[in-house]
């Protein structure tokens, strides 16, 4: 017997588990988490969208607004044309096929390398209550574009923004079914006060996230 059968083992037996109720124990634990019975939330109002970009800004993101999903390319080249970054970026798959030359940014729909200065991405959903970006990935979502260029831009449709946590993962559940190789949370700018209680952004990844909100996609 190894350490794991010999502390799985104590476990069963404390429990009374045997192969004859075993079943039933194993049924009753599915029921439970199948029931996800959620705790106490704050109250986020039911303009999910003017919450979420309170929650996002109040975390150092900045945020612009547009109606319609063939703004956002404009929108990204003001933005980088304001902080006097050059408009050039690594994309996702999922979002390269907006019309980024028309608006004078040129894109690659890559993985990011360590000279990409931009990177900008889609969102599988956005959390009101914590002004959180919730990114799943996959081959039309590689992770290391969020991740390492400097500048992160985000692309939301306001009708992916869900009130909180939990709706979040049960969004995964029901569109995903299987949960992806790896799910990153956003919640700003990459920060640290490790050295004299001071912030810091951009210590262990962008220094900048960008989100445009697309009312109508």
């Amino acid at each position: 017997m190894n350490a794991r059968e010999d502390i799985l083992g104590r476990i069963a037996a404390r429990l009374n588990r045997s192969p004859e109720n075993a079943a039933r124990a194993r049924e009753r634990i599915r029921e439970w988490i199948d029931a996800r019975r959620a705790g106490p939330r704050p109250e986020v109002g039911d303009d999910l969208a003017a919450n979420f970009v309170r929650r996002a800004c109040a975390l150092s993101s900045t945020v612009e607004t547009v109606g319609r999903l063939d703004e956002v390319p404009p929108a990204v080249a003001r933005y980088l044309a304001g902080i006097a970054v050059a408009p050039a970026a690594v994309c996702t798959p999922q979002v390269a096929e907006l019309a980024w030359a028309g608006a004078g940014v040129r894109v690659e729909a890559r993985a990011a390398r360590d000279e990409d200065l931009v990177g900008i991405t889609g969102c599988f959903c956005a959390i009101a209550d914590t002004g959180t970006l919730m990114l799943c990935s996959s081959r039309a979502s590689p992770a290391a574009v969020s991740l390492l260029p400097e500048t992160h831009v985000a692309i939301v449709p306001v009708s992916h923004i869900v009130p909180f946590m939990e709706e979040a993962w049960a969004l995964v559940r029901r569109e995903l079914g299987a949960l992806p190789r790896a799910v990153n949370f956003v919640s700003g700018p990459s920060r640290t006060g490790d050295i004299e209680q001071t912030i810091v952004l951009g210590a262990h990844g962008p220094y900048r996230v960008h989100i445009v909100l697309v009312r109508e996609v």
